[in-house]
C-alpha cells in the first residue's frame, strides 16, 4: 500500500456547487451549466467554512471552467485573497459523452449500467481523457504548491487529486468522498471533511 505524500501543502480542496446539469444527470465534462440556487447556496457554506480556518495567507487556484469559479468567488467573498485560474485544474474531459445524460447513455451502452466503479467508466469515453492523462495535469499543479492552498475545482478531478496526495491508488476514485457544499482539508497526509 502506498504511504500519503506529507510533503505536500495543506490544501483545501472544494467542488463547485450544484448545476442544473447535476440535477439533470446530465455529464459536463468541460462542457458548463449554471449554478443553481442549491449551488449558489453551497459555495456560501462553503465561504462560512473557510472563514473559520484558512490561515492568515493561502494561494487560491480555481479550475477556469465558469461553474468552479463562479463557487470560488462566492466562497471567497469578503476574505484578503486572489483567485487564479488553471485549466489543469478541469473536469475530465468526456469527449463525445459530455451533454448527454446518464440515461442516454446507459441505453447505449449498457455496460455502463454494470459498472462497479462510479467514475472509472467515465476514462472510456469516444474522444476523451484517459486516466493517465489526467492524473499527470492534476500532479503537475500539485508539485507546483510551495504553500497553503485552496483548490476549486470538480467532482472527478477533487477526488483524483485527493488520491495523489493521499498516497492512494488512482484507480480508487470511489475511496475517497465526494460532496458539493463542503471542504476537504488535507493535512500532513491526513484527510477530513469539513462542514459548516
Amino acid at each position: 500500500m502506498r504511504q500519503a505524500r506529507t510533503d505536500f501543502p495543506e490544501l483545501w480542496v472544494l467542488r463547485h456547487g450544484e448545476t442544473e446539469w447535476n440535477t439533470e444527470e446530465r455529464l459536463q465534462g468541460r462542457l458548463d451549466s449554471a449554478l443553481t440556487s442549491t449551488g449558489l447556496d453551497q459555495a456560501r457554506v462553503q465561504g462560512q467554512i473557510l472563514k473559520s480556518c484558512l490561515p492568515g495567507a493561502a494561494r487560491v487556484i480555481s479550475s477556469d471552467a465558469p461553474r468552479a469559479l463562479r463557487t470560488a468567488e462566492i466562497a471567497l467573498a469578503g476574505l484578503p485573497l486572489s483567485i487564479e485560474t488553471d485549466s489543469r485544474l478541469a473536469e475530465i474531459d468526456l469527449g463525445r459523452w459530455q451533454g448527454r445524460t446518464l440515461e442516454e447513455l446507459r441505453a447505449v451502452h449498457p455496460d455502463i449500467a454494470r459498472a462497479t466503479d462510479p467514475h472509472l467508466w467515465k476514462f472510456s469515453a469516444p474522444g476523451g481523457e484517459t486516466l493517465g492523462q489526467m492524473a499527470a495535469r492534476v500532479q503537475a499543479v500539485l508539485e507546483g504548491l510551495t504553500g497553503p492552498t485552496v483548490l476549486v475545482t470538480h467532482g472527478v478531478t477533487s477526488r483524483l487529486l485527493r488520491c495523489i496526495v493521499l498516497g492512494l491508488p488512482i484507480t480508487d476514485l470511489a475511496s475517497v468522498p465526494g460532496g458539493q457544499g463542503v471542504v476537504h482539508h488535507i493535512r500532513d497526509g491526513k484527510a477530513q471533511i469539513l462542514t459548516a
